[in-house]
């Protein structure tokens, strides 16, 4: 199970985007907490706090202690709104959580051994990244920090899949349910090839003027390049 973190939360009664700007301007993150059988209830959180602890990576799939005054509340972070240009959280959506039911989340992978794999090793590959996290299902108690991801056997033009991913005690990604068609890829390692181009689609600047000249012998051409005499002997 991953570490918990503790937010302190402030009840609030105003709703509404004026309500919203009100609390931005004050530096507080309006929020939402739901679920559990229990009515929504508006929070406020302090901004500066609210960003320290996004900088922790493990902090969007971690269970998250919500407490208001004297009373603490499970959680998870469902939702998170960013300001396009600021660094502002505009807002968040939470989750509660009971111990005997299961939840949903997404969790980071995290790939090692990438610098001893075969196909980077010997055969001189990258490795991609195709996904960056995976949702998965299970009990809060087992509710993984990341997954983690070993290539340390990974061949060149190889890839692993979700179905590729150990996973711990208690943990199951719900789309490997759904179908052979739903075990898509995670990790592949490719050769980079640079795009080819045939030396006679490189044409020289100088063979470009040099063409446009001698195409240039009758017509156009040589009108052109009389007016060019003509206006430099009047010149002198």
């Amino acid at each position: 199970m991953s570490d918990e973190f503790d937010l302190i939360a402030e009840l609030r009664e105003d709703r509404g985007k004026g309500a919203s700007r009100r609390l931005r301007r004050q530096g507080k993150v309006p929020a939402i907490i739901y679920g559990a059988g229990r009515p929504p209830r508006a929070l406020s959180f302090d901004q500066n706090k609210v960003l320290q602890q996004l900088e922790n990576e493990s902090f969007y799939s971690s269970v998250l202690n919500i407490k208001v005054r004297d009373k603490s509340q499970a959680a998870i972070l469902k939702d998170l709104q960013r300001h396009p240009a600021k660094k502002m959280i505009m807002h968040m959506d939470f989750q509660r959580i009971v111990e005997d039911v299961e939840i949903k989340m997404n969790v980071p992978l995290h790939f090692t051994s990438e610098e001893i794999a075969p196909g980077v090793k010997t055969g001189g590959g990258k490795v991609f990244h195709l996904i960056n996290d995976v949702e998965v299902s299970c009990l809060p108690k087992f509710l993984p920090e990341y997954l983690e991801v070993d290539i340390a056997e990974l061949e060149l033009d190889a890839m692993l899949h979700l179905s590729d991913i150990k996973l711990p005690e208690g943990v199951e990604i719900p789309q490997l349910g759904l179908g052979p068609e739903h075990d898509h890829a995670i990790v592949s390692i490719h050769v980079i090839k640079a795009a080819l181009v045939e030396e006679d689609e490189v044409v020289d600047e100088e063979g470009i003027e040099e063409g446009e000249v001698e195409g240039e012998g009758e017509g156009e051409g040589e009108e052109s390049t009389t007016e060019a005499s003509g206006e430099e002997s009047g010149d002198e």
